[in-house]
């Protein structure tokens, strides 16, 4: 089993988006989780409502802050996805273990400017670029391939436009 967690500054949009869509997809073969290093009260309900408009579960779903996994109580970290630049040039938390560490940059929606309709098709785009990242994900054979060479395969699911 691989724990896969998503970080973000806010852990609001696109790390909570990824930790359910990778819970969706993954189907029981990895473990999803998400935490911010500055995370907001809740979950931005637009990235919550997309995930609902997929079918893809948000019940349990919270905003949380990294230091929630740097304890050595946490569950630890196989995987570590940063999803936000400014949390990419963090220091970032001290995990348990030797996580894989790698950064998909994605603007982040809750910057976006406009009506809702174009605070909607934001969160949208980044959504479908997290999905198309997660489907390349869930087919690393994680148990058959070396450090290195998974990092490989990781570093080019962030090139995915």
């Amino acid at each position: 089993m691989q724990n896969v967690l998503f970080l973000c500054t806010d852990n609001s949009a696109r790390s909570i988006m990824a930790e359910a869509l990778l819970r969706h997809w993954s189907e029981g073969q990895l473990t999803a989780f998400s935490a911010g290093s500055q995370p907001a009260d809740e979950p931005h309900p637009i990235a919550l409502k997309l995930l609902e408009e997929r079918s893809v579960a948000v019940h349990g779903l919270r905003s949380k802050s990294w230091n929630e996994f740097a304890n050595p109580h946490a569950p630890v970290m196989d995987l570590v996805i940063t999803v936000c630049d400014m949390v990419a040039n963090e220091a970032g938390p001290v995990l348990p273990g030797d996580p894989i560490r790698v950064h998909w940059s994605l603007p982040d929606p809750a910057a976006a400017i406009g009506d809702e309709a174009a605070m909607h098709d934001a969160f949208a785009t980044v959504c479908e670029q997290l999905e198309q990242r997660i489907a390349q994900l869930v087919t690393i054979p994680f148990a058959d391939r070396d450090t290195k060479s998974v990092q490989a395969d990781l570093e080019s699911i962030a090139a995915i436009a």
